[in-house]
C-alpha cells in the first residue's frame, strides 16, 4: 500500500458544507488509470483530480479529472479546487498572480486574487459555440422545462467543452420552485448529446448575487449539480453574445445549489477580449493521507 496526499474540498464556497465537494490527490504519480477511475468512483464525489508535474512548457502542473463513472476532459468546480489544493501543498508557484493548468483542455490560466480565507481562483474557461437556437415552444424543451414560465432570452444548446441546453426563466422564484421532470430532461440529453439543462433567471432585488442557476444534469447520472464552474462559463458566453451581462464590468456572482442543500456563490467576468473567467472562493475540509 502506498500513502498519498489527501484532500477534500469545497469549491465556491465562503465556509465548509455550502459549495461543491472535490477529492484532489495531489502527488499523483505511479496510479495508473484503472487505479484513478477506481478511487474516484470510490470517493463517490462529483470529481476526483490527480495531479501530476507538468509535460508542456511554462504549465505550473498537470491535472486528470475523473467523476465516478468516466474521465472528464474539463470541468470548472475542479480546475478551481485543484488550483487551490497545489498551492496549499506547495506545489507550484504563482507567476504574476497565475497558474497555468496543463491538462486535456489544453493549457488554461487561472488567476489567484487576495490570501487567505478571502482568495478567490478563477480559471479562464474554453471558448464556446453557439450550436443551436431553438423557439419557446420547442418540444425538445417543453417537457423538460415543465410548464415554466421562460425569460427574455431564447432556450440554446451551448458547448463550452460541455454541452448545456440553457433557458432563462421568468423570475427568480419561477426558478426557485420548479420541479425537474427527470425523464424529459434525461432524454433531452440523450437525443441531443447534451449534458442536460442549465436554467437560470435574473436575482430579486437586494440579493447579495445577480444571477440564480439550477443545473439539471440528464446523463449518463441524473442530479441536480450543486456548483457548476462550467455551466455558469457557458451561460456566461451566452449572456455576452446576446449583451445581456447582468452586473458591472462584465462581472456578476451566480447563486447556486440551494435547493439541494447547498449554498454556493460563483463570481463569473468575461474580460475585454471575450474570455470568460469562472471562479470563487475555496475551503479545505480534510487533510489527510489515502492508502490505496
Amino acid at each position: 500500500m502506498t500513502a498519498r496526499r489527501y484532500l477534500q474540498l469545497d469549491v465556491f464556497a465562503d465556509r465548509p458544507g455550502a459549495g461543491n465537494p472535490l477529492a484532489v490527490i495531489p502527488q499523483a504519480q505511479g496510479l495508473d488509470d484503472a487505479q484513478m477511475q477506481a478511487i474516484a468512483r470510490w470517493t463517490r464525489l462529483p470529481e476526483t483530480t490527480f495531479v501530476f508535474p507538468p509535460t508542456q512548457p511554462g504549465a505550473s502542473y498537470r491535472v486528470r479529472m475523473f467523476s465516478p463513472r468516466r474521465e472528464v476532459p474539463f470541468a470548472g468546480h475542479p480546475s478551481v479546487g485543484t488550483a487551490h489544493a497545489v498551492l496549499e501543498c506547495g506545489l507550484a508557484t504563482l507567476r504574476d498572480g497565475r497558474l497555468l493548468q496543463e491538462g486535456l483542455a489544453g493549457v488554461l490560466p487561472l488567476l489567484v486574487e487576495g490570501e487567505g480565507a478571502t482568495r478567490t481562483i478563477a480559471v479562464r474557461t474554453p471558448r464556446t459555440r453557439v450550436v443551436e437556437v431553438a423557439s419557446a415552444d420547442d418540444p425538445r424543451l417543453a417537457a423538460a422545462l415543465a410548464g415554466s414560465p421562460l425569460g427574455a432570452l431564447p432556450p440554446a444548446l451551448v458547448d463550452g467543452g460541455r454541452c448545456w441546453w440553457l433557458a432563462e426563466l421568468a423570475d427568480e422564484s419561477a426558478l426557485r420552485e420548479a420541479a425537474p421532470d427527470w425523464a424529459a430532461i434525461g432524454q433531452l440529453a440523450e437525443q441531443t448529446g447534451s449534458m442536460g439543462l442549465c436554467a437560470f433567471a435574473r436575482a430579486g432585488a437586494g440579493r447579495d448575487y445577480d444571477l440564480v442557476v439550477r443545473a439539471f444534469v440528464g446523463a449518463p447520472a441524473q442530479f441536480e449539480d450543486a456548483a457548476s464552474g462550467a455551466a455558469n462559463a457557458t451561460l456566461a458566453a451566452w449572456l455576452k453574445h446576446n449583451d445581456a451581462l447582468p452586473g458591472h464590468d462584465g462581472r456578476y456572482v451566480a447563486s447556486q445549489g440551494r435547493e439541494v442543500g447547498f449554498d454556493a456563490r460563483l463570481q463569473l467576468r468575461v474580460d475585454a477580449e471575450g474570455e470568460v473567467w469562472s471562479g470563487g472562493r475555496v475551503c479545505s475540509v480534510i487533510r489527510g493521507e489515502i492508502d490505496w
